[in-house]
């Protein structure tokens, strides 16, 4: 199998590392399954994508419906068999906040995108994975105990944990599964959490892209 033959999933592919991974897999002949809730984004990413000679399927839909993730994932199972890659950028960052000052909706938005989404889509796309002898990428970001960062740390935290017993349980069946830890860069998280920060010292997403799949992959 060659790169023009490989499908890759990417959920939360409208922006920062997502549409990263997206453009750097596609200019290599990668057919690129972009996932996120903005069409507006997705159909920017697709231009980007075809200028540079690349392909994609687009999906605007929202990892936390889980009608719409089955849905995503009978159509790539009949349209490609498997999938090769499944990269999960999707997050959600709740406003940082002192934790006796949590707000509850926050707080529930972020374990249900957060955790109780990544659990769904684990369950999913196992079997996509296992038919191609796929890879999963997920990304860390120790942020758990910090100050401020109760929501956002404790449910990237869960996510992080449930991934690393995907990967030891699955060490021998597959998929393999990679956790991977970006450098800081000037995505639109980032931005919210560190809105004073100068963004020309991060690490571009393009380079961070070029670093995390040359480990990978």
């Amino acid at each position: 199998m060659t790169e023009h033959d490989k499908i890759a999933l990417i959920t939360g592919a409208s922006r920062g590392l997502g549409a990263a991974l997206a453009e750097t897999l596609a200019a290599r002949g990668w057919h690129i399954l972009a996932v996120a809730r903005t069409t507006g984004a997705l159909e920017e990413l697709d231009d980007r994508i075809r200028k540079a000679g690349g392909s994609a399927t687009l999906a605007p839909m929202d990892v936390g419906e889980p009608q719409a993730m089955v849905q995503m994932v009978r159509a790539a199972m009949e349209r490609w068999g498997g999938l090769d890659l499944w990269a999960h950028t999707a997050i959600h960052a709740a406003p940082l906040s002192p934790a006796g000052h949590i707000d509850a909706k926050d707080f529930q938005k972020s374990v249900d995108l957060n955790i109780v989404a990544t659990r769904g889509l684990l369950n999913l796309i196992e079997p996509l994975l296992r038919a191609r002898q796929g890879t999963a990428l997920f990304f860390d970001d120790k942020r758990a105990g910090q100050k401020f960062f109760g929501s956002y740390g404790a449910t990237k935290a869960g996510q992080i944990a449930l991934a690393q017993s995907w990967q030891a349980e699955n060490a021998s069946l597959g998929p393999r599964v990679v956790i991977a830890e970006p450098a800081p860069m000037p995505t639109a998280v980032r931005a919210r959490f560190f809105p004073g920060e100068d963004r020309d010292r991060l690490t571009p997403c393009l380079a961070e892209a070029e670093r995390i799949l040359a480990e990978t992959l």
